[in-house]
């Protein structure tokens, strides 16, 4: 039975003269290992054997015809299935037929769609003046220093070095919190404004009391509605010094001499960065209107799985950032619901890509499954052989393979997609991606 989804439910009935024999074969197998008393192995009567193990022997026969003949049905339907059947309403008895139903997800069919020449709109190139100066702000930053301020007391701006203790208002017994030389940026966007108000005006060795209220949405689980008393005190205070754009800042940040030729670098940089982020761009444009080409229904089976390394990545990326994801407070079964739609895109993307790739007869070869490998491997600081290992144990290989295979399909479009790029009179013009 097909209904409009990509489910499926397929009866399945063994003819009884087929049951009958396999349980035969199943019956000699135990005949020959069985421990019966009296009877010495193989030569236990085929009765008593069937008597003494029918259950197991029932299963065996059931784990060996039904997957037979769900294959043949699925292939003689010409069916790609997702995943494993779930097989209910068993019926087996005795010189009856075997009878059992199976419900199952199948890939969809769906026509492919014209994928070459679409055109997709580029943003420009050019990298101004005003990019490369925050690039060497950005790199004056990096290189800044911080000076101890001797001769005045703290404002905006400064960077006051401090020790303290926070006490929560209404459960003094709490162990407080401690921080010892934090650091508290005035006026600063990451610093609390209660900061900020009462360390303003403080020299080295004063000591600020004062309390902070926490809203109840404030990001940090641990502080939400609580009012925390602290106890402050200054151990110095320092102000941020940036190096001048010179040679100088040139030969210490660079191979270079002079700040021509580190702007020069910086240009360099920052044109082959924007390249990257244009094609990036594009991709992701022609792989929409790719999806948006296509109309079918898509597999629940892999939208849940593309769900769970949705949020596998994110949980890790929170880990990354030293973030306990327990503590985020976050309404897990919603944040999933919420990215159902996106986890459904991706899915369809894939398929459409997937598609694409038989009909360019794609294939990955061996060397570029192993550069990949490589690739990866840099990333979670493992050997690529490890990895390889791993992976092949794991099953990994597959999936990597299909992300290879897929992204080799979207270059095919991509290069043969008709790039509309906007120079900065707004002028359109239409050019060939390959």
């Amino acid at each position: 039975m097909e209904s409009e989804n990509c489910t499926r439910e397929l009866v399945i009935e063994i003819p009884a003269d087929v049951v009958q024999r396999e349980a035969e074969n199943v019956v000699a197998q135990y005949a020959r290992v069985a421990r019966i008393p009296v009877f010495r192995p193989v030569h236990a009567p085929s009765a008593m054997v069937r008597r003494r193990y029918r259950d197991e022997i029932k299963s065996e026969v059931v784990q060996t015809l039904v997957p037979k003949f769900f294959r043949d049905a699925v292939k003689s339907q010409n069916w790609s299935v997702v995943g494993q059947p779930s097989f209910e309403e068993l019926k087996f008895e005795d010189d009856k037929p075997l009878t059992c139903k199976a419900t199952f997800e199948v890939y969809p069919e769906f026509e492919l769609k014209d994928y070459k020449g679409l055109e997709v709109e580029q943003e420009p190139r050019v990298v101004t003046e005003a990019a490369v100066d925050e690039a060497v702000e950005a790199l004056r930053q990096r290189l800044a220093t911080f000076e101890v301020v001797n001769d005045r007391a703290a404002a905006d701006d400064d960077y006051v070095v401090v020790s303290y203790q926070g006490r929560d208002v209404k459960d003094p017994g709490k162990p407080p919190m401690e921080v010892q030389e934090g650091l508290v940026h005035l006026g600063g966007k990451g610093t609390l404004a209660a900061f900020t108000e009462n360390l303003r005006g403080a020299r080295a060795g004063d000591v600020r009391e004062f309390e902070v209220s926490y809203p109840e949405d404030y990001p940090r689980a641990s502080l939400k509605g609580r009012t925390v008393s602290y106890r402050v005190e200054v151990e110095a205070i320092k102000q941020k010094v940036l190096p001048a754009v010179d040679d100088e800042l040139a030969r210490v940040a660079s191979e270079f001499t002079t700040v021509a030729e580190l702007r020069g670098k910086i240009r360099q940089d920052l044109e082959k960065r924007r390249e990257g982020q244009i094609e990036g761009a594009a991709r992701r444009k022609l792989l929409d209107k790719l999806v948006g080409m296509h109309e079918f229904p898509v597999p629940r089976r892999l939208v849940e799985a593309q769900l769970d390394r949705k949020l596998e990545n994110f949980l890790s990326q929170l880990v990354r950032q030293g973030i306990d994801p327990r503590q985020t407070e976050l309404d897990w079964r919603k944040f999933r619901e919420e990215l159902g739609p996106e986890a459904e895109k991706d899915v369809r993307g894939s398929l459409v890509l997937e598609k694409i790739a038989e009909a360019e007869k794609i294939e990955v070869s061996d060397e570029e499954l192993d550069e990949t490998i490589r690739e990866i491997a840099q990333e979670t600081h493992e050997s690529p052989a490890a990895l390889k290992t791993r992976l092949t144990r794991d099953g990994g290989l597959d999936t990597i393979q299909f992300t290879r295979r897929t992204q080799k399909a979207l270059d095919v479009v991509y290069k043969n997609a008709r790039m509309i790029q906007k120079g900065e009179s707004g002028q359109a013009l239409i050019s060939e991606a390959g």
